[in-house]
């Protein structure tokens, strides 16, 4: 295996735990706790599930971390590509919206505080306590939906390594580049017109599955070398 493949390899490995892990508080806990609409329903699913909802802001923290390391790792492979839009990539996709995951945890806290009732929140009624539950993960959903932003624009430099880069099939940074397009309406439609956030997103999968298809062929395929290199060895 060349160090090239091996590095692509890293970085296709690190894209799918990071993924992975971040899955369980982006997809799987709405889905399984919170109820729309429903204030009191979703305080007693959190309350009921404590230890579950514990573990998914320790996973949205250590999802964060890895994505880290996954830009870095990709900046490993790119940056005799291109170093400027390595290092844009890095910073659109590490710098940026890291941070904002970590901050946003917070808002998670706050829910799990108010959900459990805590004997410093006992001058709040149990409505009002369910309304700042629900307040909490509204926050938390619109401060995702502004991260958003960074989770597309990063795809655009790294769209454009992977098709300038020669050792990865071209089509993947086309699709990285439509990815990109899609999570930017998916983030600027939740502001502007909640009413189509969903559907938005959903018209947007086929577009994001770039970002597996690519990170499969990284952790699976590896790269190849270039022609000119292999031509000289």
């Amino acid at each position: 295996m060349t160090s090239l493949s091996k590095n692509a390899r890293v970085a296709g490995l690190l894209y799918i735990l990071a993924s992975v892990v971040g899955v369980v508080r982006l997809l799987y806990i709405p889905s399984a706790l919170i109820v729309h609409g429903n204030a009191a329903a979703t305080v007693n699913n959190i309350a009921a599930h404590e230890l579950l909802f514990r573990l998914s802001i320790v996973s949205y923290l250590l999802s964060s971390v890895l994505f880290t390391f996954l830009t870095l790792a990709l900046y490993r492979l790119f940056k005799g590509v291109d170093l400027g839009l390595a290092v844009l990539m890095v910073i659109l996709g590490g710098l940026m919206p890291v941070p904002i995951f970590f901050v946003n945890s917070v808002t998670d806290v706050a829910v799990l505080l108010f959900a459990r009732g805590s004997d410093f929140l006992s001058a709040f009624d149990k409505p009002q306590r369910e309304a700042f539950v629900m307040l909490f993960l509204n926050l938390h959903h619109h401060l995702d939906l502004a991260n958003a932003i960074f989770w597309g624009l990063w795809l655009f430099p790294f769209g454009l390594l992977v098709y300038r880069s020669r050792f990865l099939p071209r089509f993947f940074g086309v699709w990285l580049i439509l990815a990109c397009l899609a999570w930017l309406a998916f983030s600027f439609t939740g502001f502007m017109f909640p009413g189509y956030e969903d559907k938005v997103f959903t018209l947007g999968q086929p577009f994001t599955l770039g970002e597996v298809a690519t990170m499969l062929w990284l952790a699976i395929m590896g790269a190849r070398e270039p022609r000119v290199a292999a031509a000289v060895s």
